[in-house]
C-alpha cells in the first residue's frame, strides 16, 4: 500500500470515522507532496476530502510549514516587516489596500506582498501596479533587492513557490477551491514579523489567526476585508483578528461612513486609481478605505493604539505620502 495512503483514510472513514489531520500528520502529507512522492489520483483525492470536510487549524498550519520549508530562502535574506496575503482580487473596487502598503513601504515598514491573479473579471494587484509604473518581482532574489531598495515588492504566488501555485490551479480542474487558498495566504516566505491577510468567509479568520499562533508567527491581523482582501469597507462595521506575542485577540471597529451611503462606481478605472495616488483627483471613499486600512496596520505594529490616534497618524501619512515615497513612476 502506497504510504500516502493513510492520509486518505484518515480523512475519507465517512461521517463517524473520519477526523482531521493533527498538525504533525498535515506536515507529513504536504512534505510528501512537495517531494512529488504521491500519485496524482491520491493527491485529487486528498485535496477534495479536505474541500468536503474544510481545513482546520492545525492542518492549515501544518500544511504551511511544509511548504515554507520546500521555498529557497535563507534565514540571512532581508526581512519585511509586514508580509501582505493579496489573493482574492477586487470586483466592486479598486484595490485602495495596496495604496496603504506602498505608504508604509515609504514611512519605512518594508512591505512584502504575494497573490495570484486569475482570468475573471476582478482587477489583480499586478493589473494595479502596472498602472502605477512599479514593477513586479519575477524572483526571490528581485524581490529581496526590491525590499532593500524601496521597502516594497510584489511577488506573484507562481513565482514564490510554483507548487503552490500548481495545488490552486487544480480549482480549475474540480471547480472548486482547493485548501491551498488558505495556506498560500500564510507563507510568509521572508519571515516577516507581522502577517496580514484578509477573508471573504468569516469562519477562516479564526483559521487563520489560531494557524498563526501554532506557527509562533509573532504578530497577525485578520480582517473580512473588502472582496476577502485586508482592505477596510468604510461604511460596515469591522472585527480584527489580531495575535501579538502568542495572545490572540479581537476588537469591534466602528464604521466610517454612514451606512447605506456606499455609491459603487459603475466600472473600475485604473487610471482613476493612479490619479487618485497622484492626488491629481480627490475620492472620499478611496481615502477613508486607505486610511482605514493603513490604521489597522499602524493598530497591529503597535506604533498607535487607539483607534483616534491610529486614524489620526494614517491620515497624517496619507497627506504626506510623496514626501515620505515614490510617486507611481518609482523605480521598484
Amino acid at each position: 500500500m502506497h504510504s500516502f495512503s493513510r492520509f486518505i483514510q484518515i480523512l475519507g472513514k465517512g461521517k463517524n470515522g473520519m477526523r482531521p489531520l493533527s498538525q504533525e500528520e498535515a506536515y507529513e502529507a504536504m512534505r510528501m507532496i512537495t517531494c512529488y512522492d504521491v500519485e496524482p489520483e491520491q493527491l485529487g483525492a486528498f485535496l477534495m476530502l479536505m474541500r468536503v470536510k474544510e481545513e482546520t487549524a492545525e492542518e492549515v498550519a501544518g500544511f504551511t510549514q511544509a511548504l515554507r520549508e520546500s521555498i529557497p530562502t535563507s534565514d540571512k535574506w532581508f526581512r519585511p516587516a509586514i508580509d501582505w496575503a493579496a489573493y482574492a482580487g477586487k470586483k466592486k473596487q479598486l484595490p485602495w489596500f495596496l495604496l496603504s502598503a506602498l505608504i508604509l513601504a515609504g514611512r519605512g515598514h518594508p512591505v512584502l506582498m504575494h497573490g495570484m491573479q486569475r482570468d475573471d473579471e476582478r482587477i489583480y494587484v499586478p493589473e494595479a501596479l502596472d498602472a502605477l509604473g512599479i514593477e513586479i518581482a519575477d524572483s526571490l532574489n528581485h524581490a529581496e533587492q526590491q525590499l532593500k531598495a524601496s521597502g516594497f515588492s510584489y511577488l506573484p504566488v507562481s513565482t514564490l513557490s510554483t507548487l503552490t501555485n500548481e495545488l490552486i490551479s487544480t480549482r480549475e480542474l474540480f471547480g472548486l477551491r482547493p485548501p491551498l487558498h488558505t495556506v498560500a495566504r500564510m507563507l510568509n516566505p521572508f519571515h516577516a514579523p507581522l502577517s496580514v491577510m484578509g477573508v471573504f468567509h468569516p469562519n477562516f479568520a479564526t483559521i487563520h489567526q489560531q494557524a498563526a499562533q501554532l506557527l509562533g508567527q509573532p504578530r497577525a491581523l485578520i480582517c473580512k476585508g473588502e472582496g476577502g482582501e485586508f482592505e477596510r469597507i468604510p461604511e460596515r462595521s469591522s472585527i480584527l483578528y489580531g495575535m501579538t506575542d502568542n495572545h490572540v485577540w479581537t476588537e469591534t471597529w466602528n464604521n466610517l461612513l454612514k451606512p447605506g451611503s456606499l455609491i459603487k462606481p459603475e466600472q473600475l478605472n485604473l487610471n482613476h486609481f493612479r490619479s487618485v495616488w497622484d492626488g491629481d483627483i480627490q475620492d472620499d471613499y478611496a481615502e477613508l478605505a486607505i486610511t482605514g486600512t493603513l490604521a489597522w496596520v499602524i493598530r497591529a505594529m503597535q506604533i498607535e493604539t487607539t483607534p483616534d490616534s491610529v486614524h489620526l497618524l494614517a491620515k497624517q501619512w496619507w497627506q504626506q505620502r510623496h514626501e515620505h515615497g515614490c510617486r507611481s513612476s518609482c523605480d521598484i
